[in-house]
């Protein structure tokens, strides 16, 4: 490509990622609404707004480091003082009982569906787990459901993104290396990288109690340097371990964001705009790298797939997390119906499905597209229902009832 050519395809990602938010917040509907069909379009239009073309082999390492720092900064507004009882119990439910549950159920479902091999079945297993806060949070604030509920979610959505990115990279390499999942040799790969991804919290945790407390910044290079040090060490547990960065990121986030020693401001004005505009331009990039032709040789199934996955998948799961609770009936049943798919489900299609195309293994060319369709069916179907359902099942939150920014 031509400098000229970079330097459009760059303005026009930025442009189209603003101008997507601007346009949602208008419409007061999730920005992922307007971004997925906004970067897809323009992909089909445009050659030159690939991030592949662009960047080269440095987009998914940028897609890595960028999830990262989304994460962080989802630990940042975690309450680990409001994490107790019913509300713990059931988190750690959702995470136990859901990953394994979605992964296994997604797979059996795509293979027949999609006329996938078993090694990309469980692929797209792997990737459909996760959920995420930049998905979760902003549904949730237009819908304003009790405190109860609002605080479940964002915690299942905030620490499932970090296990289904690490499960993601345990279960590619098992595929490439035709191993049997579920063996013993990859329980101990998934256990190893959760021992780089805690190792890399916690010395990124002390890095940061260092600069902050030491030298003491104001809060603009306050903010640069919790930057910083969040991409330095999710770049060298990547390094070690493939993903294992998301998990050391939100492990950072939650000890700053709890540990008295920290004293963050209320407000991040800068860290919250630097979020906000790498969710819009991973959007964009990643559903640009789509082509229409590979969306409609998946459309239909990956309807049936979702279908599965909303109607009958999620609300079990929820009804085992929630079972012997004190949740209402109409709580247990709003958190069956919340689970949109998001960024990390994104990125880890990006930067799987190529490769696993590439070894040859069959269907691995569909992960993408099928990825991006659930994303899109998952976040609509949730943004225009999730409302009027809640109110159906009496979980909104009153009018005079104070909100609570942290989880």
């Amino acid at each position: 490509m031509t400098t000229d050519q970079i330097l459009f395809g760059l303005g026009l990602t930025v442009a189209l990622a603003v101008a997507s938010q601007l346009l949602a917040d208008r419409l007061r509907i999730p920005a992922l609404i307007v971004l997925l069909p906004t970067g897809f379009v323009a992909g089909a239009l445009i050659d030159d707004i690939d991030p592949h073309r662009l960047l080269g082999a440095a987009f998914e390492p940028l897609v890595s480091l960028s999830v990262a720092l989304i994460l962080y900064d989802s630990g940042l507004g975690l309450d680990l003082r409001k994490l107790k009882g019913d509300t713990r119990r059931i988190v750690v439910r959702l995470i136990v009982f859901g990953v394994p549950g979605t992964m296994a159920a997604a797979a059996l479902l795509a293979a027949p569906l999609l006329g996938l091999s078993a090694g990309a079945a469980v692929m797209l297993g792997a990737i459909l787990v996760v959920s995420g806060p930049t998905v979760v949070s902003p549904l949730l604030g237009f819908v304003r459901p009790v405190e109860r509920v609002r605080r479940i979610l964002v915690w299942e959505g905030s620490l499932v993104d970090p296990i289904g990115g690490i499960l993601g990279a345990v279960v590619f390499g098992a595929v490439l290396q035709k191993a049997r999942i579920g063996s013993g040799a990859h329980v101990l790969e998934f256990v190893l990288s959760i021992g780089v991804g805690l190792a890399g919290g916690v010395i990124g945790t002390g890095l940061l109690w260092l600069l902050m407390r030491s030298l003491r910044f104001g809060e603009v290079l306050a903010t640069t340097t919790q930057i910083a040090t969040v991409i330095g060490v999710a770049a060298a547990c990547d390094i070690a371990r493939e993903d294992t960065g998301l998990l050391a990121a939100i492990i950072m986030g939650l000890a700053v964001a709890n540990l008295k020693r920290f004293d963050l401001p209320a407000r991040r004005p800068v860290s919250e705009t630097l979020v906000q505009l790498i969710i819009g331009l991973l959007f964009i990039s990643i559903s640009a790298t789509i082509t229409p032709q590979s969306v409609a040789n998946v459309a239909l199934p990956t309807l049936g797939l979702v279908a599965a996955l909303v109607l009958l998948v999620r609300p079990l799961l929820a009804y085992l997390a929630t079972r012997g609770t004190g949740l209402t009936t109409g709580e247990w049943c709003f958190i069956g119906w919340m689970d949109p798919r998001g960024i990390v489900a994104a990125a880890t299609a990006s930067t799987f499905s190529v490769q696993l195309a590439a070894q040859g293994i069959g269907g691995a060319s569909k992960i993408l597209p099928v990825t991006f369709l659930v994303i899109v069916v998952t976040v609509t179907l949730y943004g225009l229902t999730a409302t009027p359902v809640a109110r159906r099942l009496g979980v909104v939150r009153a009018a005079d009832q104070s909100t609570h920014p942290r989880g």
